[in-house]
């Protein structure tokens, strides 16, 4: 495995204090952060338990950016996510989410595509500098929301006649569910 497909190994001394183990320093939340952005794999684990502490600091994060005015998970969004840590619907959600992200990296992936066959100038667009980051930080956000990604999850969508998995009566998935459905349209207009 080359070195950098391998996770970026991170320590967290008793101290609290994070420990980059291929530069030999301390580094920072904002450090870490940025190396997801760059399209690097990061993995936090306790020096003296040997936990794997990632999706808590990955989510630390993402609280954040989320303070300083980064929003991007709206209210009721965040409010639905804490209500599934209580109802049956818990199972699922971590499904749900990964593949609701991949069909909106999907809409943007065809909305970039539309762009380029409608403006042959539009293909410079993917070469423009930042774009590269733009895509790692969309990755990053994905992996951070799904814990790495969801065992199994292959982002088809379910076969005519098969149950659907939200047949729970959760509303508030219903809510999500609806939001993204209207997310989707928006973007297929978009890209037509």
């Amino acid at each position: 495995m080359a070195e950098d497909e391998k996770p970026l190994l991170i320590k967290r001394y008793a101290s609290r204090r994070l420990y980059n183990t291929e530069t030999s320093d301390y580094v920072t939340l904002e450090d870490i952060s940025e190396f997801i952005r760059g399209g690097r794999e990061v993995q936090i684990i306790d020096l003296k338990s040997g936990d794997d502490l990632t999706r808590q600091y990955l989510l630390q994060i993402i609280a954040e950016h989320e303070s300083r005015g980064e929003n991007v998970l709206p209210i009721n969004v965040l409010t639905d996510l804490v209500r599934s840590y209580t109802t049956q619907a818990t199972s699922m959600v971590p499904d749900f989410l990964a593949a609701s992200f991949e069909m909106l990296q999907q809409g943007q992936s065809q909305m970039m595509e539309n762009m380029a066959k409608a403006n042959p100038l539009a293909k410079s667009f993917n070469q423009m500098p930042g774009m590269d980051t733009i895509r790692a930080q969309q990755e990053a956000f994905l992996k951070a929301m799904t814990g790495g990604g969801v065992p199994g999850m292959t982002g088809k969508a379910p076969e005519e006649g098969a149950p659907a998995k939200s047949d729970t009566g959760d509303e508030g998935l219903d809510d999500i569910k609806k939001q993204l459905a209207d997310l989707q349209d928006k973007l297929s207009k978009l890209s037509k």
